[in-house]
């Protein structure tokens, strides 16, 4: 890439699910032992940033839409896959977050959808997340949303 080559980033939103108890979904990633992240994904050609997060959620933890509320979004918040790699012609990613209230059972998540990316899920409260679960590319994105979100400084 030279110096005149634009960044391309795919457009992704994540889901930030908080219950009654104000603890937030986090899941670990298949395959990748310690690796706990939000539920996201990619924004498809023809959808809002809203309607790809309620299909996100569907697809990745089968939680459907009526089981949350969006309160917050916020963003862009953007990250480079790093070492100068391209992935689909994408340098990296461009996303929104959404602070939304979970009104479901935990029994109503589902990690084995049909096309599974996590392997587990849990409740922490935000304060309990981890930079270190993450890639290094994501960690300040990660650092600014729960900064941005829950004022605190991870």
């Amino acid at each position: 890439m030279s110096s005149e080559d634009p960044i391309r980033y795919k457009a992704n939103v994540a889901a930030i699910l908080r219950n009654a108890r104000g603890r937030i979904l986090v899941c670990e990633r298949l395959g990748v032992d310690g690796a706990w992240q939000f539920p996201q994904g990619g924004i498809d050609d023809g959808e809002t940033p809203e309607q790809a997060l309620v299909r996100e959620v569907w697809e990745e933890i089968g939680v459907s839409a009526r089981d949350f509320k969006i309160i917050e979004k916020r963003g862009p918040y953007r990250y480079l896959y790093g070492n100068g790699r391209i992935k689909r012609g994408w340098h990296g990613k461009e996303q929104s977050y959404f602070l939304c209230d979970y009104t479901g059972l935990d029994a109503e998540i589902h990690v084995d959808t049909e096309h599974p990316e996590f392997q587990a899920f849990r409740w922490i409260a935000p304060v309990d997340f981890r930079l270190s679960w993450l890639p290094e590319m994501k960690r300040a994105v990660y650092r600014a949303v729960l900064a941005d979100f829950f004022r605190i400084k991870i």
